[in-house]
């Protein structure tokens, strides 16, 4: 299955989007662009990922209760490709942002952190993982 994945160091390679109403989500951009959803275990919870056709584009996950009562929006946060997330996400500090979540494994899929840049925007990096000879557990 292709995937954003496939997309060299430096590049974006994947979006998430967190959701006020993730289903809500699920059926508005089935019908804008065609994705269609695949529901997926991840981290303890449920996410979705989001297809067009046979390529996988991102995903969307319903926003936690304890997110709602604080009202955070619902948001996207993009990914760019890294050789080494640990690297990068130290770099970051060196360069003047913030880290807003270490470095993390996600669905046996990829290695990844968010951070916050210096003018204030959120960017998630993204080092995927290989597996038995698959990528990022896709064959």
């Amino acid at each position: 299955m292709a995937s954003s994945f496939d997309q060299g160091a430096g590049c974006f390679c994947w979006v998430d989007l967190a959701a006020r109403d993730a289903r809500q989500a699920q059926a508005f951009y089935g019908r804008l662009f065609g994705w269609t959803a695949c529901e997926d275990r991840a981290n303890g919870g449920v996410f979705t990922r989001l297809q067009l056709g046979s390529r996988q584009v991102g995903s969307v996950y319903q926003l936690q209760r304890a997110h709602l009562e604080r009202g955070v929006p619902s948001h996207w946060t993009p990914y760019v490709r890294v050789n080494d997330v640990s690297a990068a996400t130290l770099q970051t500090e060196a360069l003047g942002g913030e880290v807003m979540i270490a470095p993390v494994v996600v669905a046996d899929m990829a290695r990844i952190s968010i951070i916050v840049d210096p003018v204030g925007a959120h960017l998630g990096l993204w080092q995927p993982l290989r597996h038995r000879g698959r990528r990022n557990g896709h064959g």
